[in-house]
């Protein structure tokens, strides 16, 4: 008998200190599309849509049940890939007014090389921008 396998992430939840201003830095800056839906509870929730994937957004001290452990704003590490070259994301950015903390490095991704570059989000959160090589 086979072990189930893990198929892809469908989303995952970022616990932040205000959702206003990480619904802008994610479409403003990273281009992300926001989303309101309602829980199964009818409450109004927010995420933050791209490709196929989303980022459901907690209000910390307001999360929904049920959530992690500890959850905290600025504790994630995201690596995030994209087929615009990094240099074009560094102009964006720098546009935008979000510092690049360290890149473009090379890295290795799930499936092979990378090269990326890295910032943070309003929480101070650590996002990688990576290219595939």
């Amino acid at each position: 008998m086979t072990s189930p396998q893990i198929k892809s992430l469908d989303h995952l939840v970022l616990t932040v200190a205000d959702i206003s201003a990480t619904i802008a830095f994610y479409c403003d800056a990273l281009g992300m599309t926001h989303q309101e839906f309602r829980g199964a509870d009818d409450v109004l929730r927010h995420a933050l849509v791209f490709g196929s994937q989303k980022i459901n957004l907690h209000q910390a001290g307001a999360e929904f049940e049920p959530k992690a452990n500890h959850p905290k704003p600025g504790s994630a590490d995201l690596c995030l890939l994209s087929d615009t070259a990094l240099d074009d994301w560094i102009v964006h950015l720098s546009a935008c007014g979000v510092g690049i903390e360290e890149g473009p490095v090379a890295r290795t991704g799930a499936v092979g090389p990378l090269k990326s570059i890295y910032l943070r989000d309003p929480d101070a959160n650590l996002i990688e921008i990576s290219n595939q090589l």
